[in-house]
């Protein structure tokens, strides 16, 4: 059978790619081995937050003396946790299919493989192969766990975020290791609940490395309060997991000193692979580096016909970038001509408590990259809204170019920030100044007006500080 577009993949790049598709016109099927929805829907960023907000529920209730309201006792079901989780996952994996159905996409199930000619062989539970043929192939395959030459993952003592997820019994002490988002994110969930959580970080800023270090110093202060220890700019050296008990030794990579710490089991969260393996590429010629697939900034490969999306080209893996890449890439095959996306304003969000989001460049990128600039900070402490929903903690903090006003990045560490980043994002993208900011009427009492009174402080015409 053939088709105008075969997706291979169907995470948050590959189905919304195969729907925008149809939208246009087009016949079109998609390749997926597992359920639909890929990582994200299944494992990673929905299931994920379910969890988070089991955590945020448990902690209001643990905490509802402080908002006037007595509770006698509240006990986390670890189970039920999981598998609200695992419902609400379930959940929007059916809303996919749902969506396929209604633009009448057809849904290959098996493992998929490029072959020569723009085909795409596909494998099924049984060992059936099946050739389909298609005009255009995307590839939008996704990524795993990274597994650390020091730290293999064997899927009971040392996991990764899958089975975290899925985990039969608490564990009453966790080593994490990577304090990026997935690292953070599942610290908190599982300290929360009573879980002793130690996280270790390669890098030297520690939490969220990535991040403005403004924002990494704040959370790393939070999750002291909240007894997760952090050990930053250090390496696990070896697991001994002959033991009940797990050893790991970690060493300071600034004082070479080491330690031993016990724990009930390990989750590696450094980071992902690309899952660019046994998929044909080497056989059609398809350009690689290091397993990331090259292609232009409309995702062609340097192959005729073959595309690639998501976590296997260049750029930040995120769901909401391989998102905007598939449509991209559907839409100028159609000849719609869209424009690049710009990767200079992607936000990112870390959903722990407090949640964490930017866009754009770091107060030490913008000097690095010679701009004089005003910077801005309102911490929401000053927040009447913040004050009265007893989340006080964190701050906005923004940069503009001081010469045209350009707003060159924004920092937030915070209750619901992740739902105020899109302001910048879309103002960024609008070429929007910071005086436009300031007089743009913000609703009063909101966690959003800390955006306004930030970039107020920017130009030194801060109200409420």
């Amino acid at each position: 059978m053939a088709y105008d577009l075969i997706v291979v993949g169907s995470g948050p790049g590959g189905y919304v790619a195969a729907i925008r598709a149809a939208q246009l016109g087009m016949k079109v099927a998609v390749v997926e081995r597992e359920s639909l929805g890929g990582i994200c829907l299944n494992w990673g960023c929905i299931p994920t937050k379910a969890l988070l907000k089991s955590a945020q529920v448990f902690e209001y209730i643990s905490h509802a003396a402080d908002y006037g309201i007595e509770v006698s006792e509240a006990t986390p079901d670890f189970g039920k946790m999981i598998g609200r989780s695992r419902g609400v996952a379930d959940g929007m994996s059916k809303g996919i299919n749902f969506l396929f159905r209604k633009n009448k996409i057809e849904v290959l199930t098996g493992n998929g493989k490029l072959v020569r000619g723009k085909k795409v062989e596909v494998t099924d539970e049984n060992g059936k192969a099946t050739t389909y043929d298609a005009e255009h192939i995307i590839v939008a395959t996704g990524a795993r766990a990274r597994a650390l030459p020091n730290l293999p993952i064997d899927g009971e003592k040392v996991i990764g975020y899958r089975k975290a997820m899925t985990l039969e019994k608490q564990p009453k002490r966790m080593v994490v290791v990577g304090a990026g988002a997935i690292g953070v994110e599942f610290a908190y969930f599982y300290s929360s609940i009573g879980t002793e959580v130690t996280i270790v970080e390669f890098l030297e800023q520690g939490l969220v490395p990535r991040e403005d270090p403004d924002v990494s110093k704040e959370l790393t202060k939070i999750y002291k309060k909240k007894g997760i220890k952090t050990l930053a700019n250090t390496s696990v050296e070896k697991v001994d997991t002959s033991g009940d008990t797990l050893k790991v030794t970690a060493r300071n990579r600034k004082t070479g000193k080491e330690e031993v710490i016990e724990c009930d089991i390990v989750l590696s969260a450094a980071g992902i692979a690309p899952n660019t393996e046994n998929i044909g590429l080497e056989d059609l010629g398809i350009e690689t580096d290091r397993g990331i697939i090259q292609v232009d900034d409309m995702y062609k490969t340097n192959v005729p016909g073959i595309y690639a999306i998501g976590d296997v080209v260049p750029g930040p893996a995120l769901a909401h970038v391989a998102s905007a890449e598939g449509i991209i890439c559907v839409e100028n095959i159609a000849g719609l001509k869209p424009k690049p996306l710009d990767y200079g304003n992607i936000p990112g969000c870390t959903y722990c408590s407090p949640e964490v989001a930017s866009v754009g460049m770091t107060e030490a990128e913008a000097r690095e990259k010679g701009y004089e600039i005003k910077v801005g900070k309102f911490p929401f402490s000053a927040s009447g809204k913040a004050s009265a929903a007893g989340a006080k903690e964190g701050f906005v903090k923004v940069i503009f170019d001081a010469k045209y006003g350009e707003w060159l990045g924004a920092h937030m560490i915070g209750t619901n920030v992740t739902e105020m980043i899109a302001e910048v994002v879309a103002a960024r993208n609008l070429e929007t100044t910071g005086h436009e900011i300031i007089k743009t009427v913000h609703p009063h009492p909101t966690m959003s007006e800390a955006v306004m009174e930030a970039t107020a402080a920017a130009y030194d015409e801060v109200i409420h500080l």
